[in-house]
Parts: structure tokens; C-alpha cells; sequence
């Protein structure tokens, strides 16, 4: 499997803002917020072009009620081995994947998830951006057997700035800080 990553488009954040209409009129007052997450919503950095989204929900139902709310809007179910979300992949006619859509529960560490602390500390941060960037673009060159494969690399990098997002939100550090692109501190 080859990884596309392409550069940044502006157009990402209108598909997002596209698709969380669309979302707020399937699930209306069910939704207690819709978030654009990845590196889509990263301004400048490079990325596979796939929309991410978190749709967090007040109560999580089962993956059925929501595989039926979603199937005629190209969404499928995807297995993961993630706890307590399901996961939805939209492809276009032609099979293109266009979205992910991750829908969790909220509640009130909902702001304190990796993927959350991971955008906005990229957000504000344009020098991890750049790391990120080359480091996807190596990761690129590579042949994957599954897209998991191809995360999985990544992750040492994304715990680093995990990691950097809770110092600097007061809260201590889950691993050793590490930044694996300088192998420093």
C-alpha cells in the first residue's frame, strides 16, 4: 500500500465544515461537538487527503444505530481496536476515501484527548509542523502492507508532542519527552 501525502489545501477545512452540516443534520441535538482533527486541519502541513473528524456524542449507542444512520451517505464501518468509539470511513461513487469519522463520547476531559492536544499544539507550534511534515514525506517512500503499518512509525513522534502539549498545559507527561527527529529533548 502506498501512503499519498500531498501539500497542505485550504480546501480541507471547507470539505470539513461541508461534512459537519451534513452531520449536524443526521444527528441533530445528539452531537455535543463536532471537531475537525488530523493533520487536514493542520494549517501547512502535509497530509494524506482525508478528512478526520471527531463527532462526540452525550451517550455512546451501539455501532449498528450509527451504521444505519450512515449508510446512505457512504459511510462504512471500520473495525478498530480502539476502545469506546466507532470508527466510519466515507469513499465517494468512484471509491475515493474521503473522510474518517471518529464518534466517541464526550465528556469532560474530552479537550485532553491525544488527537486534540496533537492539533493544537501543531497549531501553535509551525517548527513541529515542518518535523511532522518530513517525517511523513520519508514514511511515504515505503510500501505498507496497511495504513496501520504506516501510523504506527509515526507515533513515537505524535507521543512526543503529546507529551509537549500536557507540560504545557500544566499536566504531567505520559512517556519520556523525546523528540525523535532531533533525539533530543
Amino acid at each position: 500500500m502506498k501512503i499519498e501525502i500531498r501539500a497542505h489545501s485550504d480546501n480541507w477545512k471547507r470539505e470539513f465544515e461541508e461534512e459537519r452540516l451534513v452531520l449536524q443534520d443526521i444527528f441533530q441535538d445528539e452531537i455535543r461537538v463536532i471537531e475537525h482533527i488530523g493533520s487536514t486541519s493542520v494549517p501547512q502541513l502535509r497530509a494524506k487527503p482525508v478528512i478526520d473528524i471527531f463527532l462526540a456524542v452525550s451517550n455512546l449507542r451501539g455501532m449498528s444505530y450509527y451504521k444505519n444512520k450512515l449508510k446512505k451517505f457512504n459511510y462504512r464501518y471500520s473495525r478498530t481496536d480502539m476502545a469506546n468509539r466507532h470508527l466510519f470511513s466515507k469513499y465517494t461513487a468512484e471509491e475515493v476515501w474521503t473522510h474518517n469519522l471518529h464518534i466517541l463520547p464526550y465528556d469532560e476531559n474530552f479537550y485532553l484527548r491525544n488527537e486534540l492536544l496533537f492539533r493544537d499544539y501543531l497549531r501553535n507550534n509551525p517548527e513541529y509542523v515542518f518535523k511532522y511534515s518530513v517525517l511523513k514525506e520519508q514514511l511515504a517512500i515505503i510500501n505498507y502492507q496497511t495504513i496501520e503499518d504506516y501510523t504506527k512509525l509515526k507515533s513515537q513522534f505524535i507521543q512526543s508532542v503529546v507529551d509537549r502539549a500536557l507540560i504545557e498545559k500544566g499536566i504531567q507527561k505520559r512517556v519520556p519527552l523525546l523528540d525523535p527527529i532531533n533525539r533530543s529533548t
